[in-house]
């Protein structure tokens, strides 16, 4: 199988993909802050929660429900804040994974990424990792701040020169 990365590129293919796979894991995990509430411990990111009160009408009490789950809607996620960030994180891993099975169809396919090709999946890798917010607040941030910072340079030295016809 014939690559159009170079080494430069491999690395960047590799780094691509481990940073979006932590960037992806941190989003969808529900531990970006952790307290306690009633005397149990609770935790909850954008859009998921473990250990969250609810009300309870037949006793006219709030008890506390020990297992993880989503919100029940999209308007349920508690602010305004927190729904944006769910949408902007969201749309920032989207992207850093697009990047990266791009540049790991790179490593497999000729001629598919030319310079040109990296530096502007590079400019989309920064743009991914700039919309990442930060156990999984970490994750999300370490994975992003590594995809702005090293794979866009990398990106930049990926592709192969284009072979120039003499046509």
């Amino acid at each position: 199988m014939a690559s159009s990365l170079t080494c430069t590129g491999m690395i960047w293919a590799l780094l691509s993909f481990l940073c979006a796979a932590a960037s992806c894991i941190g989003f969808f995990m529900p531990y970006w802050l952790l307290g306690s509430q009633l005397e149990k411990s609770v935790s909850f990111g954008t859009f998921r929660r473990c250990s969250y009160p609810v009300r309870d009408e037949s006793r006219q009490t709030t008890v506390m429900v020990e297992q993880c789950g989503r919100y029940a809607s999209f308007q349920a996620i508690p602010s305004a804040e927190w729904r944006i960030c769910t949408v902007v994180t969201g749309l920032g891993c989207g992207l850093l994974l697009l990047v990266a099975l791009t540049a790991l169809m790179g490593c497999c396919v000729s001629e598919l990424i030319s310079r040109t090709v990296g530096r502007v999946a590079g400019g989309i890798q920064f743009l991914g990792g700039s919309c990442e917010i930060g156990w999984a607040y970490y994750c999300t941030g370490g994975g992003a701040a590594a995809a702005m910072l090293i794979c866009t340079w990398l990106a930049c030295f990926s592709g192969k020169k284009q072979k120039q016809y003499p046509y």
